[in-house]
């Protein structure tokens, strides 16, 4: 019994070297990242994990009114871009223009 119980502290320690290797320093970024994921579901603000580019992770917060495209990048930055509404509503004719405007 205390012989794989001593197994388990060497492979949670080589897990835990491992860890490190593969994440370096970040691991502490990583940390970072999980508690304002932890934060916005504390405060019921909803949220969605996307990636558009190589170096980072999105978060997506939709709150009323706004969009916002939170970006974690891998050196470390943040980059944040705010999509405020107009107040505006429109009619299903505007679809026409999605279409018109943005299509390939």
């Amino acid at each position: 019994m205390i012989r794989s119980c001593r197994s388990f502290i060497s492979l949670t320690r080589i897990d835990s070297a491992i860890r490190m290797w593969m994440w370096g320093e970040d691991l502490a970024g990583l940390k970072e990242f999980i508690n304002f994921l932890n934060k916005l579901e504390e405060s019921s603000i909803f949220y969605k994990l996307n990636k558009v580019r190589n170096e980072s992770i999105m978060v997506e917060v939709a709150v009323p009114g706004q969009r916002w495209e939170i970006e974690f990048m891998e050196d470390g930055t943040v980059d944040i871009e705010k999509f405020i509404s107009d107040g505006n509503y429109y009619d299903v004719k505007e679809l026409e223009s999605l279409f018109k405007d943005f299509s390939d």
